[in-house]
């Protein structure tokens, strides 16, 4: 038993059946002991799952490259500050790589850029000063855990909507039904009630993709909110989301009927299923990119591109990056690069997409091969 699990069953009794998406932040954000909480760090080789940052600093040296761009774009637009913000930042890895490669490629930018992590966690937060201890004398800092106001530069989101909560439906026999949380005996079990919440509704209405009967489909307002909230923040300038998701019309299929909502433990998927350690594992599902950018449009993006990571990094400058060197630091830097770029893997399952705003419809060098391959 995780300590999570008598107070989401506490909740339960007092409230009646929870949403799965209201079960998920608490497992995930529950201040205490909520799964990304409770941890400075979840991932990499000792944590629970791999992201681009894990492999090494070539990501974030890359990334650097795309906000350059940006930066230049944003000044031709009438600006003379850049203002970074990376959401959902964890302890800061990310941040000091961009910094890295920013002050390599454009010292006037690295001299003149205010950096803001935002992350939830305290433990996360706490961590970033020690891991950019090589920019603060360089780079007015600050770690909160919400967007600040009036941002003139770039978003970056590595991996955050699909660590958002969501909801889950079921199109069944009765019509479309949501799944909740219910309890019996201290033991957490899925109940279907019917879907009484017009957002959902309006969400799969829009979407326009008509869920086939026995199919069960994440519907992601926390994310499509967020996309909102970055566009009331973002006065001028991008947001660079990285992640791993799917069109609607992907989603909506026989093929997931089960869904994609997991959990994930020591790189594995947990056998117990999503509800049966809350706190001690990571819950994820795909993000659906059809969503994300019906919402971009409606606060204002206009989409930039969407890529695959392997095509995003490739077009950025991957390649001249690494040498045939058979030194420690030339055969590790291509093992990086193949593993942020392996098919099958980071290469094609993360997506890049890039939105902007009252910067007009710059051709960002990152998206220049603008391919996608289906997941």
């Amino acid at each position: 038993m995780t300590p999570l699990l008598p107070i989401i069953a506490s909740a339960i009794r007092a409230r009646g059946p929870l949403t799965v998406a209201a079960v998920m932040d608490i497992a995930l954000y529950h201040p205490e002991h909520g799964y990304y909480a409770s941890a400075a760090r979840r991932s990499g080789r000792e944590g629970d799952f791999f992201t681009s940052v894990d492999v090494g600093p070539l990501f974030g040296r890359l990334l650097a490259a795309q906000i350059v761009e940006m930066a230049s774009a944003v000044h031709d637009a009438g600006a003379s500050r850049f203002h970074l913000v990376e959401a959902g930042a964890g302890d800061g890895r990310l941040a000091r790589d961009m910094l890295d490669g920013i002050a390599a490629i454009s010292p006037d930018l690295y001299g003149r850029l205010r950096l803001t992590l935002v992350e939830r966690s305290a433990a996360a937060r706490a961590r970033q000063p020690d891991v950019l201890s090589a920019h603060l004398g360089n780079v007015a800092f600050e770690c909160t855990d919400a967007l600040p106001p009036g941002i003139t530069g770039a978003i970056v989101a590595n991996e955050l909507l699909d660590a958002l909560p969501v909801h889950v439906v079921e199109m069944t026999s009765r019509g479309l039904e949501e799944v909740h949380v219910g309890e019996r005996g201290g033991s957490l079990r899925e109940v279907l009630l019917p879907a009484t919440d017009g957002r959902i509704r309006e969400l799969l209405d829009d979407l326009g993709a008509a869920i086939p009967r026995g199919v069960r489909v994440e519907v992601g307002l926390a994310a499509v909110d967020w996309i909102a909230g970055a566009g009331r923040a973002v006065d001028r300038g991008f947001l660079l989301a990285i992640d791993y998701g799917s069109e609607a019309a992907d989603l909506f299929t026989r093929r997931r009927a089960g869904g994609t909502l997991n959990a994930c433990r020591g790189h594995v998927l947990d056998p117990g299923g999503w509800l049966h350690a809350p706190g001690a594992v990571d819950l994820t599902a795909h993000v659906n990119l059809t969503a994300v950018r019906r919402a971009a449009a409606r606060a204002g993006w206009r989409a930039l591109g969407l890529v695959d990571q392997t095509y995003f990094l490739t077009a950025l400058g991957l390649t001249d990056l690494l040498d045939a060197g058979q030194g420690v630091a030339s055969i590790r830097r291509r093992l990086a690069a193949r593993t942020l770029v392996q098919p099958g893997g980071l290469g094609s399952t993360m997506k890049v997409m890039a939105f902007g705003k009252q910067v007009g419809a710059p051709r960002l060098a990152g998206f220049a091969a603008g391919r996608v391959t289906p997941s």
